[in-house]
C-alpha cells in the first residue's frame, strides 16, 4: 500500500535553506511539490543561499558536488533555473542541511561538522559525500544516529 504524501509544514526550514518563498516561488505542501520544484528547477539564488549554510566555495560545490563547471553556474542569472537533475540534487542536499540544523541547532556547528572528518564515514568529511545521493543518505543516517544519541 502506497504511503500518503507527508505534510511538509514541519519542513518549512527547507524553504528557508533554499532562499525563502520568494526564491522558491512554489508552495511546498507535500513531497509531490518537491518533485515539481525539481522539474521546474531551483534558481541560482537558491543555490547561493544553500552555499551560505554549507560554508564551502562555489567552485568546490559546482565542480565537486554538482559536477558542473563553476563557469556554468556563474553564467546563470540570479533567477535562472538549474536543470531537473541538478535541482533535485540541490534539494536533497538542502534536506540534509535541514536535518543537520535540527540536530546541532547552530549554523556554525553544522558547518564545522560538515567539514571535519568523521569516524562513522571512514574518517572522511560529510561534505565529501554530497556528490551522490547514496552519500547524502549515508550522511543523513549518521545525523540520525547522532540525533538518537548514538556516538558518530
Amino acid at each position: 500500500m502506497a504511503q500518503p504524501a507527508r505534510s511538509l509544514q514541519k519542513d518549512k526550514p527547507l524553504v528557508k535553506i533554499l532562499g525563502g518563498q520568494s526564491k522558491i516561488n512554489h508552495p511546498l505542501q507535500s513531497d509531490f511539490d518537491i518533485v515539481n520544484l525539481s522539474y521546474e528547477g531551483v534558481s541560482k539564488a537558491s543555490v547561493e543561499t544553500l552555499l551560505s549554510y554549507l560554508g564551502i566555495s562555489k567552485k568546490f560545490f559546482a565542480e565537486q558536488v554538482l559536477n558542473i563547471s563553476v563557469k556554468t553556474l556563474e553564467r546563470k542569472g540570479t533567477t535562472d533555473k538549474m536543470d531537473k537533475r541538478t535541482s533535485s540534487h540541490v534539494i536533497e542536499i538542502a534536506k540534509v542541511v535541514v536535518h543537520a540544523l535540527a540536530v546541532f541547532e547552530d549554523e556554525e556547528k553544522v558547518k564545522s561538522w560538515l567539514s571535519n572528518s568523521n569516524r562513522a564515514l571512514n574518517s572522511k568529511k560529510p561534505i565529501d559525500f554530497f556528490d551522490t545521493l547514496t552519500g547524502l543518505s549515508m550522511v543523513n543516517d549518521v545525523l540520525g544516529r547522532i540525533e538518537e544519541g548514538v556516538y558518530s
